[in-house]
């Protein structure tokens, strides 16, 4: 499979397959194709599989493409401005990305529901306590809110975080919650009240416009029916 991003920031993949390669998508990111594409919907896999991926954000049918009769070509365009990034995923190479982050991927890679250890690292993480985990073998694609900057962390390195920040992380890094240091800082200093605490080894895709960020910057400006 070769692959082309395009058009940022309102990015598009497009990906080239041989006879007989496949691609996976689970929220109809399909936005253009060759017509030997074929697709065919498929639980993905078994019933707690599907429903890991239910809560995790994404849907229980997985959409599966396959080249018939020759090369194919397939777009995904993501869902809102931003980036994609490829990750390529390995045996004991995993990924763990934020929920609805998954756009596309080789057939080889699964995805599977991810429970932050601290439920407190997910309840006033901002973004709740569940992800998703990309396993197996082959070139996963996510969506990023925004730009996106990497950091890879050394063993023990740590960056902190405000709430939404974090894209995707290696699995080999750890995250915890830790309070703003003082109640002045905490009431006062517009950050909120916790920070999510990253530590390596392991790489970091952080990106710069949440879309939880970017509805509570719009929020005053939306004039509701009550107010009219």
């Amino acid at each position: 499979m070769r692959y082309e991003i395009k058009g940022e920031p309102l990015p598009v993949v497009v990906c080239k397959l041989e006879e007989g390669e496949q691609m996976i998508t689970e929220r109809g990111s399909m936005s253009w194709m060759s017509p030997n594409m074929k697709m065919e919907t498929s639980g993905g896999g078994s019933i707690g599989k599907a429903f890991g991926r239910l809560i995790s954000g994404e849907a229980i049918f997985q959409n599966i493409y396959t080249a018939k009769g020759g090369p194919g070509l397939i777009a995904f365009a993501s869902s809102f401005p931003g980036s994609i990034r490829t990750i390529e995923i390995s045996p004991g190479n995993d990924f763990i990305v934020q929920k609805t982050g998954f756009l596309a991927s080789e057939s080889g890679v699964e995805l599977s529901v991810f429970f932050r250890k601290k439920l407190g690292s997910g309840f006033f993480g901002g973004e709740g306590f569940i992800m998703q985990r990309l396993s197996g073998n082959g070139l996963a694609f996510i969506e990023i809110d925004g730009s996106a900057v990497e950091y890879e962390l050394e063993a023990g390195q740590q960056i902190v975080v405000d709430t939404g920040y974090l894209a995707a992380m290696s699995s080999t890094c750890s995250m915890d919650i830790q309070s703003v240091p003082g109640v002045k800082n905490m009431l006062f200093g517009g950050e909120g009240i916790f920070n999510t605490i990253i530590t390596g080894p392991g790489r970091v895709i952080l990106q710069t416009m949440p879309v939880s960020g970017v509805a509570k910057a719009i929020q005053p400006f939306i004039v509701t029916k009550s107010q009219n």
